[in-house]
């Protein structure tokens, strides 16, 4: 055999071998927003101390939206293996699609969500509040 050969089967066992290690120890592995417990665990991570109090997660479990007691929204999405989240302001907008909730943060570079939820326009309406509240 080849040593070109036997040094690349050799490498290709040693990379299956070492994922198979990092899946065993957890590693490496995505975080998930499937429930309110991961949600507020996202949104402590965004903003210490926020109290979600009403939530929506997409469909597959990508992106997600939270609501506090005082109408502050924030948004979640996944970013790599990490759930990356922008407290919404008055700049943020959200509009309906077919069956599709779209959130613009407002914000270049965390750009817009796609959601897949039930309940768009009460969403719509709690981020269109944000804009009413810093107008009065």
């Amino acid at each position: 055999m080849d040593a070109q050969i036997l040094q690349f089967v050799g490498s290709l066992i040693a990379i299956f071998l070492l994922a198979a290690l990092a899946k065993l120890l957890g590693l490496g592995g995505g975080s998930e927003l499937s429930s309110a417990a991961s949600v507020q665990r996202a949104a402590n991570e965004v903003v210490d101390g926020f109290v979600v109090a009403d939530f929506a997660v997409d469909a597959n479990g990508e992106s997600a939206l939270a609501l506090d007691s005082q109408g502050q929204v924030m948004v979640l999405k996944r970013h790599g293996n990490r759930i990356a989240g922008r407290l919404l302001q008055h700049i943020a907008s959200a509009k309906v699609l077919g069956s599709k909730l779209i959130v613009d943060s407002g914000e270049a570079r965390y750009g817009t969500v796609v959601l897949h939820i039930d309940n768009h326009e009460a969403w719509v309406v709690a981020i269109d509040r944000l804009s009413e509240a810093s107008d009065g």
